[in-house]
């Protein structure tokens, strides 16, 4: 990771204050309309906003292709498959 600092004036922005950051800088640190803010004991850091669940079909897609998405646990307990069985017999439900 490569640190580098900068010097920017704090604007007044309404009633508020704050900092304006060049196109590049939000291009680069893929930031949007909105920013998560990390309050640190010496220093504020900015964080792009991540959907949740992002980049999970590429994760699952490599994990198959791996073949390391097996089940880590059964579906069926054993002492559930007798229940099972004597709720649903032979027959099988699609929902």
């Amino acid at each position: 990771m490569t640190l580098s600092a900068m010097q920017l004036p704090i604007v007044r922005i309404g009633n508020s204050q704050g900092i304006r950051l060049s196109k590049s800088l939000l291009e680069r640190y893929q930031l949007g309309r909105e920013v998560e803010v990390e309050l640190r004991d010496d220093c504020i850091v900015l964080k792009p906003i991540q959907a949740p669940r992002q980049g999970w079909d590429e994760a699952f897609a490599q994990m198959a292709n791996e073949g390391d998405d097996a089940l880590r646990l059964p579906d069926v307990f054993e002492d559930e498959s007798n229940l099972i069985d004597e709720l649903y017999g032979d027959t099988i439900l699609l929902v």
